[in-house]
């Protein structure tokens, strides 16, 4: 079953990723993406912390797709945190 939009929490500079949830039939996921896998999805490398957010959502579609991919893939269980990095991209 598809994960479903819900809320941005930002970019986590000591993960070096960008964290969000989802939700699977009202209970929330944790989800992030890590810097690295942002750019890759981007076709650039480096970007800045401040303008993580704006990337986020220029390529929010693509990247909740693939978090809810990897949420049907995974082992169900309370407190699972969805983790794309850039090995997951190109499924």
């Amino acid at each position: 079953m598809p994960l479903t939009r819900d809320r941005i929490i930002g970019h986590d500079l000591e993960r070096l990723a960008f964290r969000f949830t989802m939700l699977n039939d009202g209970d929330v996921v944790d989800c992030q993406i890590s810097d690295a896998a942002m750019d890759e999805l981007a076709g650039m490398q480096g970007t800045e912390s401040s303008a993580r957010q704006a990337q986020f959502l220029s390529l929010r579609e693509t990247i909740e797709r693939i978090a809810s991919d990897l949420y049907d893939e995974a082992p169900r269980f309370k407190g699972h945190v969805v983790r794309i990095f850039v090995r997951h991209l190109g499924r």
